[in-house]
């Protein structure tokens, strides 16, 4: 039973134990009537249960200027606790539900603090905030209590074992004042009777509020007693432990003066500092965490060696860490899954963009994780360029099945032991940064995003990407040793989640633990629906304007996409839309406008003049230009293979900044075509008179890959055969020397490229049919896809038709040999 103190309360430490003073129902008339508005001054660490007089220590400025403002009209005010005690600006959603009508009784000042004696009135709650500053005011009402049966003697026998168990748990209480007896004695009234003791019994504030919450005089009294029966309890047992202690205490002491005699020769050596303590700390800490046997085991023999080495010691500081680590480590605590399948779509779609066939892999791995949770489910990869939500799509999963999320970025990192730990016999050893990050998530079942592991390094301190081996194995991580614990920690039920921007730079055998999915870059109408309901919205929010002030014509969106980015992802894309809104911002704080409409027209005062300009297809088709479609981290793009030829001796000459790859592909271009000048109606003596010079544009960039082979061919076989190439056709492939057209990659992105372009069709291998069906539907509504098997088929879509009369220099010579052409019909693909 905690002792009335006369001392008054402050509000940042703990309070002093309210006084109770004259005892009054809460329905007297002979209170104060109560205002329907009040001020409301918020408590810490206390609840006021009404009966309760008390003081008051006020501190805060906004509750000194309430109490300033407020009695001078009203000595009633309404007394809330707060939900965080540590909040020191509260508002009223972080007040309590229920409170107390309190009358001020005296007020007296105290240096900086105001201290006031205040009477508990009655239970209220809040109704409607007026206001928030300099202080909380609002309209209360009041809660009247629900009065128990009056002749029920079930209940009376109820109130009278209340008031016989609290007068012995008074008598139990050595602090207890003297006139408690004597005060609960004279309590009638059950209801006042229950608040009594709860405003006095050693309960924690969460306690005591659920206690004031309740208007049902008979459950209040019920759940008093309840609690007036564990105290006196606990009461009974501590005197009967004091007894059995007087009666072994000359054992006690002789144990005590050991101990005293210990700690003197302790002190004579310098060697005082608590170190058994210490150790019986860690050992409960490590109980408490409850790791497997041979985990215990391992942590007990340390505990052991650290029982017996001086704490001056170094090495007693490093078995200290190593034991607090394995201790804070949480071998058995997991966080619940929430495997609701409609959740987790609704989430996907709230968070993400189209990406359907993202959605859907996600969507059965969770499926799979609901029907067999014990089952070790695939390590995925998110590969795609930057910008595209790879990260994000990692925080929904989280968000999906309610588990904590941990992003580590892997780029750069060289050293192996930043995955597997240091050995223990380091300075400044620590453990890797996968047990780092579960020792500060506390949880054995997060997610786990790890970002940018095509970006992974070597060098003589080892090979991460190697050490994630074991990790990303769902048959070898249930027993992951890092190096600093030395002992097996439990992976299985980590959700790892991998990103890359490329596969190339994975090693196989990583690669090979891991399921690639796979997301493409944007279209602009998905970039288009991605800013105007994800982006916009979120800058609008971080630069402080509200929808009405700043608006986005989509046309405006759309020449942002096309002119001022050049990426596949929307991260661009968003910081020209912050830079937009910075710019509205400024001008809406000046006072000058009170919203603007962001337009085409007025798009270069924000952003200034176009910063990309996109290439075109060509206006007429000219003999050895060819359009080729090229992919590159930020997307496709189209790429002009140009060939041209003048008088020499059959030199042939590169240019562009052209990759080995392409270098390679463009001398199998030139072999086929001379393989078939005979087919294509050239002479064969033309290729020894005659120097050829290959340019790729832009010659500042680096160009590499064999997908340009077909555009090289078709080039190098129309320059000599002196017949246009379309304007409208653009082409993607590998070659062969047989003829062959080989698939590529990027098909998407591409035909992205050959849209913006103007291209209407575009020559693509055969075998590249597969990947039609990943193509947005708008672009094969404005685009015909024209299969090819060779480059017979190739030549067929690409060049001009000529009439007859017409024919190279070289058909017209010696020989008089007939172009032969493929007589294949190009397909379009819907």
């Amino acid at each position: 039973m905690a002792r009335p103190s006369n001392e008054p309360q402050s509000e940042p430490p703990d309070p002093a134990p309210p006084i109770i003073g004259v005892a009054r129902k809460e329905d007297d008339p002979q209170q104060p009537a109560i205002p329907d508005v009040l001020a409301i001054l918020p408590l810490r660490n206390i609840v006021i249960f009404p009966g309760t007089v008390l003081p008051l220590t006020v501190g805060r400025p906004s509750s000194r200027k309430m109490l300033e403002e407020t009695l001078p009209q009203s000595k009633v005010i309404g007394l809330f606790s707060q939900k965080n005690p540590e909040q020191d600006n509260p508002g009223p959603l972080d007040l309590q539900r229920v409170g107390v009508a309190a009358l001020v009784l005296k007020m007296l000042r105290q240096g900086d603090n105001v201290v006031v004696v205040i009477q508990a009135l009655r239970r209220i709650t809040l109704r409607r905030v007026l206001s928030t500053e300099p202080y909380i005011r609002a309209e209360v009402e009041s809660l009247p209590s629900t009065p128990a049966p009056a002749d029920d003697p079930q209940w009376a026998a109820t109130v009278r074992n209340l008031r016989q168990n609290a007068d012995k748990l008074i008598e139990l209480t050595p602090e207890a004042p003297d006139e408690a007896r004597a005060l609960l004695a004279n309590i009638q009234d059950p209801g006042l009777l229950a608040d009594f003791l709860a405003g006095n019994l050693n309960l924690d504030a969460a306690q005591k509020q659920d206690l004031l919450e309740e208007t049902d005089v008979l459950k209040r009294v019920r759940a008093v007693q309840l609690r007036v029966s564990a105290q006196l309890e606990i009461a009974l047992l501590q005197q009967k432990i004091q007894k059995d202690v007087a009666s072994q205490f000359t054992d006690a002491q002789r144990r005590a003066y050991l101990r005293e005699q210990i700690k003197a020769i302790q002190r004579e050596l310098g060697e005082e500092g608590g170190a058994d303590e210490q150790v019986e700390q860690l050992r409960k800490r490590l109980n408490e965490s409850q790791p497997p046997q041979e985990v215990s085991a391992q942590a007990e023999r340390e505990l052991n060696r650290l029982a017996v080495i001086p704490p001056a010691s170094p090495e007693y500081s490093v078995i200290v860490s190593y034991v607090e680590t394995i201790a804070s480590l949480p071998w058995n605590k997991m966080t619940p899954d929430q495997l609701d399948l409609q959740r987790a779509q609704e989430i996907l779609d709230r968070d993400h963009y189209d990406l359907e066939k993202v959605k859907r892999r996600l969507i059965e791995y969770l499926a799979v994780r609901k029907l067999n949770p014990e089952g070790r489910g695939p390590i995925l990869c998110f590969l795609g360029p930057p910008g595209v939500g790879k990260t994000s799509l990692g925080q929904s999963i989280a968000d999906a099945l309610g588990r904590k999320f941990s992003r580590m970025s892997l780029g750069g990192i060289r050293d192996e032991a930043e995955i597997r730990g240091h050995r223990r016999t380091y300075i400044g050893s620590m453990p890797g940064r996968l047990i780092q990050e579960l020792r500060r998530l506390g949880t054995r079942n997060p997610v786990i995003m790890l970002d940018e592991v095509d970006k992974i390094g070597a060098d003589f301190r080892g090979d991460p990407a190697s050490a994630l081996l074991e990790v990303l194995d769902p048959r070898q991580n249930n027993a992951f040793v890092d190096r600093y614990l030395d002992v097996p920690f439990d992976l299985s039920q980590v959700i790892f989640i991998a990103t890359a921007n490329y596969m190339d730079a994975v090693p196989p055998p990583l690669r090979d633990r891991m399921e690639v999915i796979e997301i493409p870059g944007y279209t602009e109408h998905e970039k288009l629906e991605i800013a105007k309901k994800y982006l916009v919205r979120r800058q609008l929010q971080e630069n402080g304007l509200k929808p009405e002030q700043c608006r986005f014509e989509d046309d405006a969106l759309v020449k942002s996409i096309a002119d001022y980015t050049r990426e596949a992802g929307v991260r661009e894309l968003e910081r020209q839309i912050g830079t937009i809104c910075r710019g509205v911002a400024a001008k809406v704080a000046r006072g000058g406008v009170a919203s603007i409409t962001v337009n085409v027209d007025g798009l270069a005062e924000y952003l200034g003049p176009p910063r990309y300009v996109r290439e075109t297809r060509l206006l007429t088709g000219k003999p050895g230009v060819v359009t080729g479609l090229a992919y590159t981290p930020v997307g496709g793009e189209v790429l002009f293979i140009e060939a041209t030829k003048y008088p020499g001796k059959g030199n042939f000459t590169l240019t562009g900044q052209i990759g080995q790859v392409m270098k390679e592909s463009v001398q199998a271009a030139l072999s086929l075509v001379r393989s078939r000048a005979e087919e294509l109606g050239i002479s064969s003596h033309v290729f020894r008179d005659t120097d050829i010079h290959v340019h790729v544009p832009s010659g500042a960039v680096p160009k590499d890959g064999p997908s340009a082979g077909v555009a090289m061919f078709t080039a190098i076989a129309s320059l000599f055969s002196d017949t246009p190439v379309s304007s409208t056709v653009a082409m993607t492939g590998e070659i062969t020397l047989r003829g062959l057209v080989l698939p590529i990659g990027g098909l998407k992105e591409k035909s992205l490229a050959a849209l913006r372009a103007g291209i209407d069709r575009v020559v693509i291998p055969k075998l590249n049919e597969k990947d039609l069906p990943d193509i947005p539907a708008e672009v094969k509504a404005k685009i015909t896809f024209i299969p090819a098997e060779t480059v017979d088929d190739v030549l067929a879509a690409a060049l001009e038709k000529r009439p007859d009369n017409r024919g190279t220099a070289e058909a017209k010579g010696a020989e008089q040999k007939q172009v032969v052409r493929p007589q294949s019909q190009p397909v379009g693909t819907p």
